[in-house]
């Protein structure tokens, strides 16, 4: 049985060089970078929140800003590319 997935854009603008690179290391294990501050995620519930429980304990929420947006199935068969980059898929992906 495929488990429950969805696709999630997260996109960051973090001050410092140092937290920056801890944030898109947490991210490198989660999803495939598509910009340099833009990663599409394909995750499951738990890998969702454990990946914004390991953002939060790394950014300044003073002056850092990471935001998570959910993509719905209908969306996502929406999504364009201009110029060089490729759709992250995944075979099981089940979009809810």
């Amino acid at each position: 049985m495929a488990v429950n997935k969805s696709l999630y854009l997260v996109c960051f603008d973090i001050v410092e060089d140092k937290c920056r690179y801890r944030v898109v290391k947490i991210l490198l294990k989660y999803g495939a970078r598509v910009q340099k501050s833009v990663f599409e995620c394909i995750l499951n519930d738990k890998q969702y929140l454990d990946m914004k429980c390991e953002i939060e304990a790394k950014i300044n929420f003073s002056q850092d800003s990471v935001r998570y947006y959910q993509i719905c199935k209908r969306c996502s068969t929406l999504i364009q590319i201009s110029g060089l980059g490729t759709f992250s898929q995944d075979e099981e992906l089940i979009i809810v």
